[in-house]
């Protein structure tokens, strides 16, 4: 007969646990400890708490930022859940030592970091310095779009809006309408009676939550002046295409150093165009630096790699102004790169639209040459339009009805499509700053440096949002946004210092 080894659920057990064996060296755990006990100021929490004579103990910062980071490492983002690793997780516990704060002091605690994070995530940055890892010779910038705690339902124009309130006011309308005459038929049924008026009252509060919303805000201006929609429930997000599909939510961006892909500076925007983003986030990394020692000329001479929705003219204008070695290539490069094998046949198809950045200016003449080589003089010295002044400039009727691109340059039609006219705002650069770009990624040079975008700073996001699984903001707000964001690039650069940093990781 068989013989087996007696187990009993039943049986106490007593172990003698030390939570300090519990965070081992060379760990990601033990890395946060390290770092948040040590080497990031607490002391700027202390200002807060106003319980030195009278109230309960609060819980210490430092335990809270470090089960937050541990959670969000592990893809923990809820506030609950962590709140459940703390009771059940041996790992939490220990970092923790034992103690249990419960969902809403953790989530208050994370939504309310507004002024200490840039510090906290500086204090991280010079570690990185300090044990190495950063090269500070070549950058890559590039952006995450992610859905957050706001619905598209709720998204529109204020005409929509104000459109979507009136038919929500017609449906209650209805709803009472229906009920008044369905009780002096059939008599009054109370369950029923009870959901449609809990229904009802559903209802009434949606109306009234857009009618508030639509009297204490603006509509947001977007390009040319057009509205963009708005969100009432997080009037800060954004609705934004992915490959995905369409979002309602915000734009996470880190600019990372090539050597061991460290997070020099990260921010979430409520906009999912990118032409914007390099400029503050550049002076975001450049304040950084600053604050952590390094002279103000940091970037200078720096390589910069961001993709084709990086390429703007106050992107490159802002690169050049800081000396930066920028590589931000136009829509177009792939048609013009001989190694892609793009078939002409294809680009021939597809309607190629002149802009204005496709006119050389002729400062002496004060002209414009057109890709056909044709020129266009000026006709008005100032022409206004949506609120812009501009100078107008023409072709010759003559010069653009023969024209073999003229699809792709006139689309007017009637008398204004008889020739080509040029509008260009007052003050503006006649320097052609895209072209100049265009010439420097079609070299040898540019060629071989913008691919290293792509183990630059590709890696990076699919680390946040694959390995430690953001797939979505919890919070709302822009400043909350970010605090959210910028704790994750904490996460990644922590998770750096563990891995290359192995001095650090000594008792």
């Amino acid at each position: 007969m068989a013989k087996y080894k007696h187990y009993n659920y039943s049986q106490n057990v007593l172990i003698p646990l030390s939570l300090s064996e519990q965070i081992a060296p060379g760990t990601l755990e033990f890395a946060i400890n390290v770092l948040v006990e040590e080497r990031m100021d607490m002391s700027r929490f202390d200002a807060k708490f106003k319980n030195d004579e009278t109230g309960c103990r609060a819980y210490n910062p430092k335990i809270l930022l470090k089960i937050i980071l541990l959670a969000y490492s592990r893809g923990i983002i809820h506030s609950r859940k962590i709140e459940r690793e703390c009771k059940k997780n041996v790992t939490f516990m220990a970092l923790s030592c034992w103690q249990e704060p419960d969902h809403s002091t953790i989530a208050a605690f994370a939504s309310n970091l507004k002024e200490e994070i840039k510090p906290l995530f500086r204090d991280v940055l010079l570690v990185c310095e300090e044990v190495n890892l950063l090269g500070g010779t070549e950058f890559s910038l590039d952006g995450c779009k992610l859905p957050s705690n706001a619905s598209m339902r709720w998204s529109g124009t204020f005409s929509t809006l104000n459109e979507k309130k009136e038919k929500i006011e017609r449906r209650v309308a209805y709803m009472l309408e229906e009920q008044i005459e369905a009780d002096r038929r059939e008599g009054k049924d109370g369950s029923e009676e009870t959901r449609k008026a809990k229904h009802i009252e559903k209802l009434k509060k949606q109306a009234a939550r857009i009618e508030k919303f639509l009297q204490e805000n603006e509509p947001k201006p977007g390009k040319q002046f057009k509205e963009v929609r708005s969100n009432v429930t997080d009037n800060e997000s954004a609705m934004m295409t992915t490959p995905h599909g369409t979002i309602q939510g915000y734009n996470g961006q880190a600019l990372v150093d090539s050597k061991h892909q460290v997070i020099v500076e990260g921010e979430a925007f409520g906009w999912g165009q990118d032409h914007h983003h390099l400029e503050p986030v550049v002076e975001g990394a450049q304040e950084n630096m600053k604050e952590i020692g390094k002279e103000d000329n940091y970037f200078k001479d720096a390589i910069l790699t961001a993709d084709t929705a990086y390429h703007s003219t106050e992107s490159i204008k802002k690169c050049e102004e800081e000396e930066i070695d920028a590589y931000i290539p136009d829509k177009d490069y792939r048609k013009r790169h001989p190694g892609l094998n793009v078939k002409q046949s294809s680009i021939d198809s597809r309607r190629r639209k002149f802009s204005a950045e496709d006119f050389t200016y002729d400062e002496a003449a004060d002209e414009y040459e057109c890709p056909m080589g044709k020129r266009l003089k000026l006709s008005t010295k100032k022409a206004k339009a949506h609120g812009i002044v501009y100078r107008r400039y023409q072709a010759d009727p003559r010069d653009c009805e023969m024209c073999t691109v003229r699809q792709g340059c006139i689309s007017k039609k009637g008398e204004r499509g008889k020739r080509k006219l040029l509008m260009i705002p007052i003050g503006s650069e006649s320097r052609n700053y895209s072209k100049e770009m265009a010439a420097k990624i079609d070299t040898d040079r540019g060629r071989e440096v913008y691919p290293h975008r792509v183990r630059i700073v590709e890696p990076v996001f699919a680390n946040i949002r694959t390995q430690k699984r953001l797939d979505r903001f919890t919070l709302r707000g822009k400043i909350k946004v970010n605090i959210q964001w910028l704790l994750y690039c904490m996460v990644h650069n922590i998770e750096k210092i563990a891995n290359f940093g192995p001095e650090f990781a000594v008792v």
